[in-house]
């Protein structure tokens, strides 16, 4: 026969057992819906027009347009600086 100390002490181990199983839960809730936190904002795509280059997209959007070829040629796999018109380019 368990006395009630012993029935409190299994209660919390039970209890226990019970939050860690939460927090853990939880915690990959978050790393599955985590978004990256560098401010970057989301994603965006522009249709490559006529007579645009990579160097005018990124003009209007970067402070140095060289780093702003560079990230875009990185983000959208593109090995030179040829792009057609109707292409769609993810801006980072």
């Amino acid at each position: 026969m368990l006395d009630s100390e012993h029935a409190f002490v299994q209660t919390g181990e039970h209890m226990f057992g019970r939050i860690l199983i939460l927090a853990t839960v939880a915690i990959l809730v978050w790393a599955a819906f985590a978004r990256s936190s560098d401010a970057s904002g989301p994603e965006r795509r522009h249709v490559v027009q006529p007579y645009e280059t990579l160097w005018s997209i990124a003009s209007e959007g970067y402070a140095d347009p060289r780093q702003g070829v560079w990230e875009i040629k990185q983000r959208n796999g593109l090995i030179g600086a040829t792009i057609l018109p109707g292409q769609v380019l993810v801006l980072p």
